[in-house]
């Protein structure tokens, strides 16, 4: 096979062209389990011969909801797709209310979970979901049908000549897949992903990333998601090793088990890593102590291709070979590159590990574009700190009126799920409108600058955009998120969610005694601490921006508690709901 036209194409792509052993790899009982290109096709027609006898048809949707990411995932997702169904990936931390509308609105006919815990949600509320047919698990669990059964049921090939004729009548228009987007407000919306969509984006992306065949891949972003799911279709046409990590919190241990070249990101997570650095650099002492920092002020300043001249490229050698080696050795020892996505990375952070050569390609989009518009590239003089990089081919960017940033090309959505009137609200033509702001700079790299939905005006008539101000508040180590707020108020302001364990540290270096959280937030010298933040980050804005008085909140934000959506990104509206009292008091109401 030459060509890939469809997403099921991907694996026979590479096993005509570069089949490996370990094309997908999932750790079950503390062993790695390896899955070759030929297993992974075969369970995937196997999958789709038993759908087949389970009465699934074309256009028919089959919901898959997994904790983490896992080889069954993908094998599911090739054996739905290529009898013309439609896999709806479904986020597992998202509310039983929202289960239920999801399954309901795209009328499920299947689901498919990977463990307790999210069958646990879909059993209660099995009595309202009027398509659902059966739910199978991937986990064996004493009260669910084990997806094991499916493929037992498919292992007949008697009517694989059936699953060949549904393949052959895909076509790359034909819609893939529904992504129900987490939404910052309201239902969630049911994003129509084609074939193509995501089929273009992947070979498009795939010029931009210096991947090699037989290369290892770590996956842990949640392949709900379109940013991690476009990776795994990329890593498997580049023929890359994937390897699923067991969670968020073993990622540590994972890395240091497969020694990844590559990684897909969020800003979130280098943010912690790079914290977990600095705090045991923070722990050393004398010469050492002293040897670290400077290392680190060095990898601060850095620009790629030895912009900063001679002198700085000796100064970043020694800081390589004495410290920054060891950053890497931490990660795997192999880490080439990342890419992040999802929100906005900090330019300190792409500095820090651009020095310690473990660079962060920083890239742009939304599920509605499949989802990449924009990805740095660090060949070819392609990369460029504090942007989202250059377009990609066959995506067309035009600057609207205003600032905000329209997107043209392969990769748009075909619209929203039962949703023509949301539908016509963000596309002119066949511009998608993404709601975003932003610039393209001369030499073609395009850079956001906020959202346009968050910018508000103060009472005064000013424009501020809180996300430029959140992002540069968020480089402190005492603070684990805020929310900028102010609309129609005489002055911008903030909540914020202290980063407890690290305020506690500080504390304790300053004989200060802390209770509880609320306690903590209470207390006079750790305000006094995060007023010396405050007024640090504020130097860097136009008097009007200032973030003239602040609040510390005593809870953690969290999905679960709704302070925040599954890919991390504030629900302002719940935020200032929640903390409604706080912001009372800020104003004076």
């Amino acid at each position: 096979m030459q060509t890939v036209s469809r997403l099921f194409d991907f694996p026979y792509y590479q096993l005509t062209n570069h089949p490996l052993e370990k094309s997908l790899v999932t750790k079950s009982n503390g062993k790695w389990i390896a899955t070759s290109t030929q297993e992974y096709v075969d369970k995937a027609n196997a999958v789709s011969r038993a759908l087949l006898r389970l009465g699934v048809k074309p256009n028919d949707k089959v919901a898959v909801i997994s904790m983490t990411n896992r080889t069954e995932w993908s094998i599911m997702d090739i054996g739905i797709l290529q009898i013309g169904a439609q896999n709806v990936p479904i986020y597992p931390t998202i509310s039983e209310e929202d289960y239920e509308y999801i399954l309901n609105h795209s009328e499920a006919k299947f689901c498919f979970v990977s463990c307790a815990e999210v069958l646990e949600k879909v059993l209660a509320i099995s009595s309202k979901l009027k398509n659902l047919h059966e739910v199978y698990s991937f986990d064996e669990l004493d009260n669910c049908k084990n997806w094991k059964e499916v493929l037992d049921l498919g292992e007949d090939t008697s009517n694989q000549e059936e699953v060949e004729k549904l393949k052959a009548a895909v076509k790359p228009e034909d819609l893939a897949t529904l992504i129900y987007t987490s939404g910052t407000t309201g239902r969630p919306k049911g994003v129509m992903l084609s074939h193509n969509n995501i089929v273009s984006n992947v070979v498009s992306s795939e010029k931009r990333v210096p991947f090699e065949s037989g290369g290892v891949a770590l996956s842990f972003l949640p392949v709900c998601h379109i940013f991690e799911r476009m990776l795994l279709y990329l890593y498997q046409y580049c023929s890359i090793e994937i390897h699923f990590a067991e969670g968020l919190d073993k990622i540590s241990d994972n890395i240091k088990e497969v020694h990844p070249e590559v990684m897909t990101v969020v800003p979130r997570l280098l943010e912690k890593v790079y914290d977990a650095i600095i705090a045991k650099g923070a722990a050393l002492t004398g010469i050492k102590k002293k040897l670290f920092f400077w290392a680190v002020d060095v990898g601060l300043q850095f620009e790629p291709y030895n912009a900063n001249g001679w002198m700085y490229k000796q100064k970043l050698a020694i800081a390589r070979k004495l410290i920054f080696s060891k950053w890497k050795e931490g990660l795997g020892g192999k880490l080439s590159v990342m890419v992040s996505g999802s929100a906005a990375l900090q330019p300190r952070l792409a500095r820090v590990f651009g020095a310690a050569e473990m660079p962060v390609m920083e890239g742009y989009g939304l599920t509605e574009t499949s989802p990449v518009i924009a990805v740095n590239d660090q060949r070819n003089r392609g990369w460029k700190i504090g942007t989202v990089g250059k377009i990609i081919d066959g995506v067309e960017v035009k600057i609207a009126e205003d600032g905000e940033i329209l997107c043209k090309g392969p990769n748009v959505m075909l619209g929203y799920y039962k949703d023509p009137e949301k539908t016509s609200e963000v596309m002119t033509g066949d511009y998608f409108h993404t709601g975003d702001i932003g610039e393209v700079d001369a030499e073609g790299f395009l850079r956001i600058t906020d959202r346009k939905k968050e910018m508000f005006k103060t009472s005064g008539g000013k424009y501020v955009a809180p996300q430029l101000l959140e992002n540069r508040f968020k480089q402190s180590r005492f603070i684990e998120q805020i929310m900028v707020i102010g609309e129609g108020e005489k002055m911008p302001a903030a909540l914020i969610q202290p980063n407890f364990e690290f305020v506690r540290e500080w504390a304790k270096r300053h004989d200060i005694t802390l209770g509880d959280n609320e306690d903590l937030v209470q207390n006079e010298k750790v305000n006094a601490r995060f007023q010396e933040e405050v007024d640090m980050a504020n130097e860097e804005f136009a008097r009007w921006e200032k973030v003239k008085q602040f609040r510390l909140t005593p809870d953690i934000w969290s999905v679960d508690d709704g302070h925040l959506t599954p890919t991390m990104k504030l629900k302002r509206k719940i935020v200032k709901e929640k903390y409604l009292s706080l912001y009372n008091d800020i104003y004076g109401y």
